[in-house]
């Protein structure tokens, strides 16, 4: 078994910040999950007994197993009579869970997890982009619209300017009509808020990333279902070389041999 107290948050440089106003269940279940999606517990890892590791963070029983049974529902671990909770393999993890994708930028995020959720947005969002152009009515292009502003006026350096951030890709979803796009809304903006936070939290990259929004916003505002499609697939490449230029920036240094 792994001794996950020697794992808890701050004993790793970048480690995440949990607000203290999340119960006590929550907090041992962001702790936990983000070990596990950032690879430092791996799959098929037996974690602490219930007794054991409530004893050791000073809780009650009821609260780890509450916290345990958040894991379970998102795929991240499963638990059997006589086994133990097993760390599961990622292909039974729900990625796209805001919760799960928030503690897998929490600290330095998987690169393989990383290139795959942007290969998943460039399958999504580009064809959502095209189908806005044809499809977008008034008010969701207002919506977009005064997103950009506060985006330009308040920069992505800013809650306020990457809350504008979130609500220019929702928008853009809802603008495409699609039901079954639209209800992937919470996954694709919480991706594109975490990592958008994870781009900003070094204060190392500089490129400004608003003129790429305002390309597929004219796209969209024109009709041009082409040229939307393309703005906001080169959007999404770009996107990507920026995370993956702050993720060499913060990995830690390889040991010499």
């Amino acid at each position: 078994m792994v001794n996950i107290r020697a794992l808890r948050i701050g004993q790793w440089k970048g480690a995440m910040k949990i607000p203290s106003k999340i119960r006590i269940p929550g907090r041992i279940a962001a702790e936990i999950g983000s070990d596990i999606v950032s690879g430092r517990l791996l799959p098929g890892t037996i974690l602490e007994t219930e007794v054991d590791a409530s004893s050791g963070r000073n809780v009650s029983r009821s609260a780890y197993r509450e916290a345990v049974g958040k894991l379970v529902a998102k795929g991240l671990v499963v638990s059997r009579q006589k086994v133990g909770t097993r760390v599961t393999e990622a292909t039974q993890w729900h990625l796209l869970d805001p919760d799960v994708l928030s503690w897998m930028f929490s600290s330095e995020p998987r690169r393989d997890l990383l290139a795959y959720l942007f290969e998943l947005r460039k399958m999504v969002e580009p064809e959502a982009a095209a189908l806005a152009a044809t499809r977008r009515r008034t008010q969701e292009l207002h919506a977009m619209a005064r997103a950009l502003k506060i985006m330009t006026e308040e920069t992505l350096h800013t809650e306020r300017g990457r809350v504008a951030d979130h609500d220019f890709h929702a928008s853009l979803l809802a603008a495409s009509g699609n039901p079954f796009l639209i209800s992937l809304s919470t996954s694709v903006t919480a991706a594109v808020t975490w990592s958008t936070k994870f781009k900003d939290r070094t204060h190392r990259l500089k490129r400004n990333a608003i003129p790429d929004h305002v390309r597929v916003y004219d796209a969209i505002a024109a009709g041009d279902a082409k040229a939307a499609r393309k703005a906001m697939t080169r959007l999404i490449e770009l996107a990507l070389s920026d995370a993956i230029q702050v993720r060499r920036k913060t990995a830690p240094a390889r040991p010499r041999r």
